[in-house]
């Protein structure tokens, strides 16, 4: 996969995946089906009701949860392959106990999108071969990661809503 973003792309599809309120929405219902109406707030009670509120509005907008009448909010096929990549991310971090070897399922994810970064935009295309600078431990490491970073880039390219720089309209 060929396809790189400008940094400015990267910056905004980085902050919006790494959002820990965006990764238990995606995960939750990735693990546990639809949420039904009214049920959320139970659902995710470790999030605030602006957390709620803010990563609900901003899954439907970029294309990754839909609501279906009788079931509930549910993951639409981007949402489904985000929360793929989402649980990769983690297996790798877990399995190179990398930011530490026990950590929360977020900031695993978070984690991984922060090493990859840079390698994501045009200009950085070439500093996944620099990881290893940076503390990962070894070539194992960086090959799962590089692996981790085609899949990501295939995503991105697959759903361009996610890099926009300007909000998308609301889906009603």
């Amino acid at each position: 996969m060929t396809t790189l973003f400008t940094t400015a792309e990267v910056r905004n599809a980085v902050d919006l995946l790494a959002s820990r309120s965006l990764i238990r929405l995606v995960t939750e219902i990735d693990d546990n089906g639809a949420i039904p109406p009214r049920r959320l707030a139970d659902t995710l009670a470790d999030l605030s009701t602006h957390q709620l509120r803010h990563a609900t509005e901003t899954a439907r907008a970029r294309g990754l949860v839909r609501t279906a009448p009788g079931t509930g909010l549910e993951l639409t096929d981007a949402g489904s392959e985000l929360a793929d990549l989402y649980d990769t991310a983690a297996r790798w971090s877990r399995r190179h106990a990398s930011p530490s070897p026990v950590c929360e399922f977020s900031n695993r994810v978070h984690h991984v999108l922060d090493l990859l970064t840079p390698s994501l935009a045009t200009e950085g295309a070439d500093s996944l071969a620099r990881l290893s600078a940076r503390g990962l431990p070894g070539a194992e490491a960086e090959e799962d990661l590089a692996r981790l970073r085609a899949l990501l880039l295939q995503w991105l390219a697959a759903n361009p809503q996610v890099t926009a720089l300007s909000d998308p309209e609301p889906v009603a």
